[in-house]
């Protein structure tokens, strides 16, 4: 019987879209007010998702506290109040997309999280804008 558990944890983060291929007009007409020199910021929440069969022996799918603690140190304290494009290797030649974000977070995740797990990732930007990994 496949259960979900799910964990919200957040993350304050700066971050500009911009393509170095494309002239400053272009990144401006597609980015917008994302792709201001200055960056921008948004208060990530994040929603991690497994999926798996309930230990007989605990009653959990899977402990909650240690995928708490993991996300904190995979994701929370490397992307917290950083600036995504300058702070995060991940990012050095990958644009901070909300969907380039969410698939960072899923590998990070998924290195150390058992194959026996599905796992599924949401990203809010905004309360109104939220991107899922695997889709």
């Amino acid at each position: 019987m496949k259960t979900a558990v799910i964990r919200e944890e957040h993350f304050n983060a700066a971050h500009r879209l911009h393509n170095s291929a494309w002239s400053d007009q272009q990144n401006q007409e597609i980015f917008g007010k994302c792709n201001n020199p200055n960056y921008h910021g948004h208060n990530y929440e994040l929603h991690v998702k497994l999926i798996g069969e309930i230990d007989p022996e605990t009653g959990y799918v899977y402990d909650i506290k240690i995928l708490s603690d993991m996300i904190k140190r995979l994701v929370v304290d490397r992307f917290d109040h950083k600036n995504l494009n300058l702070d995060v290797a991940e990012f050095k030649d990958l644009n901070p997309t909300a969907e380039n974000i969410v698939v960072v977070i899923y590998d990070l995740l998924r290195e150390e999280i058992d194959e026996k797990y599905d796992i599924k990732i949401q990203l809010y930007e905004i309360k109104r804008n939220y991107v899922e990994y695997p889709a």
